[in-house]
């Protein structure tokens, strides 16, 4: 019972650490607190017995992602309204085929892995004597189309934000 309170006052520092995040407008301060949701969000996944998980959130998520976010926020320049607002267009134009390339994309894995899917949900790894590799790559086939088709997403998003426009 003890650790059901636990788990719940994790999670309510986790909803509280995220709106914080959300309402700083320091932007560095608010990739701190990103920073600290993610250490949270560490805690509750290994109290859950999801240790790697929690490994790999601590490690990527509290830690590289804060650091690249923190120097990307030391690298920008203060704009006007009217230079926001043109380069605003010109990112919305680019994201315009984003809805297309994700149907075809999360089609063609669907059309290409469908038959070879196991969609059931298995317990933790040592609940069934199953490794954390038999777990991922044979049994969780949907989470990894997913997070594929999520890291193609992210690499389309880093393309459209930084590419430099050919007026510049």
């Amino acid at each position: 019972m003890g650790s059901f309170f636990i788990i719940v006052i994790l999670l309510l520092a986790l909803i509280v650490s995220a709106v914080v995040c959300v309402q700083i407008s320091v932007l560095v301060k608010a990739g701190i607190a990103l920073a600290v949701t993610s250490a949270i969000l560490s805690v509750i996944m290994f109290r859950l017995g999801a240790a790697l998980a929690a490994a790999f959130e601590l490690s990527v998520c509290a830690g590289l992602i804060t650091v690249i976010f923190i120097s990307a926020v030391s690298m920008t320049k203060i704009m006007s309204k009217e230079e926001l607002a043109e380069k605003r267009r010109e990112r919305n134009k680019r994201f315009a085929s984003l809805p297309a390339i994700l149907i075809v994309v999360f089609a063609a894995a669907l059309f290409f892995f469908w038959p070879h899917i196991d969609a059931t949900l298995p317990f933790a790894a040592s609940a069934q004597g199953d490794t954390v590799q038999n777990i991922l790559w044979n049994k969780r086939q949907v989470d990894l189309i997913g997070q594929a088709v999520i890291m193609l997403i992210g690499v389309y998003g880093v393309m459209v934000f930084f590419r430099e426009s050919d007026k510049e």
